[in-house]
């Protein structure tokens, strides 16, 4: 008999929320106005993640209560910096503008305000901070390591601050697009989807990194998976409606999600099999093992990612310029 060693199988994610293995980390939940804040602490060193859920962010009344609360959590990052107007704050996106999925980092330098220029004529009015902005695009198109061009360039400029944006990988649907995580823990370029690239991080850079990030992807792997456990809603709570098996499948569209299941074990094994018996990280860890080897775990994207990718840049970039500049206006289309 195959003996399969699920240990040896790591999910890909950059989401702090989806790392059940890290027991030092403590979360909290908050609600406002229906959107979820989650603030996870490190117990053993100054690691501060926040991650704020968006249920929708085409409706744009949802993007403004969005951005007031990205606003608060990004000031509680800045307030212990205590920095001056005229320190130098350098916004920095990662990722590849090529790729849709990979362009939230360079797509929000484009809505950044820059005034660096306006400091150097001494031409800049009160209520703006002195900001510049970069997008270092990838090794493979320019050769050089992401974290040595800003390394270079935090040097050269003497910047108090680094903000880094960048897209993120999740282990879940349900948080593509509709997750944006803040960090003191500076960020690993391409770790979400096994690319690892030079940390970017206050201890590289000797200097405050905040980053911030959406998860645009996730693995086949994770589809896979999270099928399984939405069939599994699925048919609890039809049998709850229904109490003949015979009736779980119907046309009618129905909204299961955010049903609690609760099939015995029998029932779950009658349903799904033997794999209905493993615990979901288990179960995702043996399907990574069966598409890895066969190069079938691809990295996937929702159809709507450029609209997303669009709103996602101009929210960022809102919650960025109005955290660093007091005076700054800003409006979303519908």
């Amino acid at each position: 008999m195959h003996t399969i060693d699920l240990a040896k199988y790591s999910l890909r994610t950059d989401l702090i929320i989806e790392n059940k293995e890290d027991k030092n980390i403590k979360t909290t939940t908050i609600s406002k106005d229906n959107i979820k804040i989650k603030t996870s602490i490190s117990s053993i060193s100054s690691d501060k993640y926040t991650t704020v859920s968006i249920n929708d962010i085409s409706d744009k009344d949802t993007l403004k209560k969005a951005e007031a609360i990205l606003i608060e959590e990004l000031k509680k990052y800045l307030e212990p910096l205590n920095l001056n107007y005229k320190d130098e704050v350098l916004i920095v996106g990662i990722g590849n503008s090529a790729s849709t999925p990979d362009s939230l980092g360079p797509k929000t330098i484009k809505n950044i305000l820059v005034t660096r220029h306006l400091f150097k004529l001494g031409d800049v009015e009160d209520g703006y901070q002195n900001t510049s902005a970069f997008t270092p695009e990838v090794t493979a198109s320019t050769g050089f390591e992401t974290s040595d061009l800003i390394k270079t360039l935090t040097k050269e400029i003497n910047a108090k601050l680094l903000i880094v944006v960048d897209a993120l990988a999740s282990s879940s649907i349900e948080r593509l697009n509709k997750t944006v995580q803040i960090t003191n823990t500076g960020i690993h370029p391409g770790s979400g989807i096994g690319n690892n690239r030079k940390e970017i991080s206050s201890k590289t850079l000797n200097i405050p990194v905040i980053a911030i990030g959406v998860p645009t992807v996730v693995d086949a792997a994770t589809i896979v998976t999270d099928t399984f456990k939405y069939l599994e809603k699925q048919f609890s709570y039809k049998l709850n409606e229904n109490s003949s098996k015979d009736k779980l499948i119907k046309e009618e569209n129905i909204n299961y999600l955010n049903h609690e299941t609760n099939l015995s074990e029998e029932e779950t094994k009658e349903i799904l099999g033997e794999i209905g018996m493993l615990t979901e990280s288990n179960f995702k860890k043996l399907i990574f093992e069966v598409l890895s080897p066969i190069n079938y775990n691809l990295m996937v994207t929702p159809t709507e990612i450029d609209f997303q990718i669009e709103r996602l840049a101009l929210l960022l970039g809102n919650v960025i310029n109005k955290t660093l500049h007091k005076n700054y206006n800003s409006t979303y289309k519908n």
